[in-house]
């Protein structure tokens, strides 16, 4: 390894191997890196198309050491507008991280862990998911339950099935409106917390999508009873830097780049712009 990569901010070169549209708006790239990456479930690494710009993105493929990752974009933007038009196999883009602290999973030892996710929201909670598989005899259960707009937003659906058959684990859908041939719930994920089967006491939430939906997850766990030191809120918005050196991602004192991406709630609960 060349002391230029080892310098934090100059990206591994990345080459696309494979591009997978998994909705109409969402694609996943596999890159293959030129050095191997480790990162851990809820780091986030940042992508640089030459010429265009970098942005971060939590990749969705299974943590550990790797020297190919999966990262599943949503158009939004210039850069993310690139990606989706112009970036395809063969085509090589810069990456450099991985960043931030993922999630506390020791913490969640011994316990049940809640995961929520809405939207696009589900492809960085996908190396989270695995992450829990990993060691999942450590917790009590697992409990997945994902919201979207229709049948044809869910990313990953073919993998549900089999999430659903790991050992001590439930996966429930809902969709904001029916469809024809939807057979699971109907309504915005909070439904899913209304119903909860879970000791609330001794249980642990992940949560990522959109501002707006983590803020009405947050309410829903906090009217169901539970610890705000038990909500960790995935929240992948203004980093810029990775590093904590542009100040555009702090919440109080907290930087959701260096602290995060994963905070916890009861941290930043009582700063004014905890949820944008």
């Amino acid at each position: 390894m060349s002391e230029q990569i080892k310098n934090i901010y100059y990206p591994v070169e990345a080459e696309v191997i494979r591009v997978i549209a998994e909705t109409s708006t969402i694609k996943t790239w596999r890159f293959k890196l030129s050095e191997q990456m480790t990162f851990r479930a809820g780091q986030f690494v940042q992508l640089t198309i030459p010429g265009i710009g970098e942005a971060p993105f939590t990749p969705s493929s299974e943590p550990g050491t790797c020297d190919e990752l999966d990262i599943t974009i949503l158009r939004a933007g210039r850069v993310t507008d690139n990606l989706h038009d112009n970036i395809k196999e063969g085509d090589l883009v810069g990456i450099r991280g991985p960043f931030g602290e993922g999630y506390p999973f020791d913490k969640f030892k011994g316990h049940n862990v809640l995961v929520v996710g809405g939207g696009v929201g589900l492809a960085p909670m996908r190396a989270g998911i695995y992450g829990l598989f990993q060691r999942i005899d450590d917790f009590k259960r697992v409990s997945i339950k994902f919201g979207a707009r229709s049948p044809g937003d869910f990313c990953f659906t073919d993998e549900f099935d089999e999430w659903a058959k790991r050992p001590h684990t439930d996966v429930t859908l809902t969709i904001d409106r029916d469809s024809p041939g939807w057979t699971g719930r109907v309504g915005v994920v909070t439904v899913l917390l209304e119903d909860l089967d879970l000791d609330i006491a001794d249980t642990y939430v992940i949560s990522c999508g959109p501002d707006i939906m983590l803020k009405f997850v947050t309410l829903k766990l906090l009217e169901k009873g539970f610890d705000p030191y038990h909500i960790y809120l995935s929240m992948n918005r203004r980093m810029s830097c990775g590093l904590g050196k542009c100040h555009r991602c702090n919440i109080g004192p907290y930087y959701i780049c260096k602290d995060g991406p994963d905070m916890c709630y009861g941290e930043i609960m009582n700063y004014p712009n905890v949820f944008g």
